[in-house]
């Protein structure tokens, strides 16, 4: 069987350094391995709370232009919109079907975002897990790279996956597997270190923007939240001290090196001397990102035609998967 990667990210407002660490540098990396890779920007995730339409195109264009800055090769890898292919939300239907309250009752995400209005929110964020278990099936992804908050949806596809399968007497769907990749798997917001780096966060200064210039970036990690402690000598003196921990963990992650390695070189010493370090790693590593994604945002149509290929390319292999499906399913077609 073809081992297939697929995995998005939501163009909500904008992607940041936590997105980039978290996931898309794995990404980048898993596309030179033995394996199919698509990508595609979730813009029907995008719409289940509220969000602006008028920018929901151009913001569609920019994390797709945060790809290839990346280094996501559009030669290799699929590069494609969700909304594009329609087989995503058909097929999503017929896993609702099957798809348990109960365990929809239970997933974390939701009850995060819909806090004290669970009532009031709209069935889509209720069903967004199994909208993200059809864009896995649809193409028989064999992987999965996401982050800890998503390994619950990711454990209802593979839920729905089984239940198809036995329900109809076929092994058709494989059970995806996660991969949780790197040592930032989850980077935390610069004002806060107890709370996860967020797209929605009001403040700009709790996250690092792929756009950010340096002297922006500079800026946000000289403001980072820290305390008035120096360094510790060894992992275990970051107990307790998440602020701290979460600019060493930046760091570590950057330089692709463990947090051990970090304090090995900055042990003992005061944030004043750390935090411009760490500034100009950043810099370094996210400009170029950067200078690319504004040369391509300068060019839609460059970045259009990339996604009308990949939509091409992606439906190729979800038309099948569906028809397959609603064969299985005894549909008329």
């Amino acid at each position: 069987m073809t081992k297939r990667i697929l995995s998005g990210m939501q163009p909500t407002h904008g992607l940041h350094l936590g997105n980039y660490l978290g996931a898309l540098r794995n990404w980048v990396d898993l596309q030179h391995n033995d394996y199919e890779a698509l990508f595609c920007v979730v813009d029907l995730h995008a719409i289940t709370l509220p969000y602006e339409s008028d920018m929901l195109a151009s913001r569609t264009r920019e994390v797709a232009a945060a790809y290839i800055a990346a280094g996501i090769d559009p030669r290799k890898s699929t590069i494609f919109a969700q909304s594009a292919v329609p087989e995503h939300s058909q097929l999503m239907w017929l896993l609702a079907t099957m798809a348990q309250m109960g365990k929809l009752d239970r997933m974390t995400q939701f009850k995060d975002k819909a806090g004290k209005n669970a009532e009031r929110v709209g069935l889509g964020l209720y069903a967004y897990p199994v909208l993200m278990a059809a864009d896995i099936l649809i193409y028989k992804a064999t992987h999965v790279p996401v982050g800890e908050d998503q390994k619950q949806h990711l454990e209802l596809a593979r839920d729905l996956a089984a239940t198809f399968n036995t329900r109809y007497k076929r092994e058709f769907f494989p059970q995806p597997e996660p991969q949780i990749l790197g040592e930032a798997t989850r980077v935390m917001s610069l004002q806060d270190g107890a709370k996860k780096m967020s797209k929605s966060d009001p403040s700009e200064k709790s996250r690092i923007n792929l756009t950010d210039d340096a002297e922006t970036i500079a800026a946000k990690i000289k403001r980072a939240q820290t305390d008035s402690e120096p360094l510790p000598m060894n992992v275990e003196g970051l107990k307790d001290r998440a602020g701290a921990d979460n600019l060493v963990t930046i760091y570590a992650a950057l330089k692709r090196c463990s947090r051990a390695d970090v304090l090995s070189e900055f042990g003992g010493q005061q944030w004043s001397g750390f935090k411009p370090a760490l500034a100009e790693l950043a810099v370094a590593e996210l400009s170029p990102i950067t200078a690319k994604m504004a040369d391509l945002m300068a060019n839609p149509a460059k970045i259009d035609k990339i996604l009308a290929q990949g939509a091409e390319k992606a439906r190729s292999i979800a038309a099948p998967v569906l028809k397959e499906t609603m064969d299985i399913m005894g549909f008329w077609h």
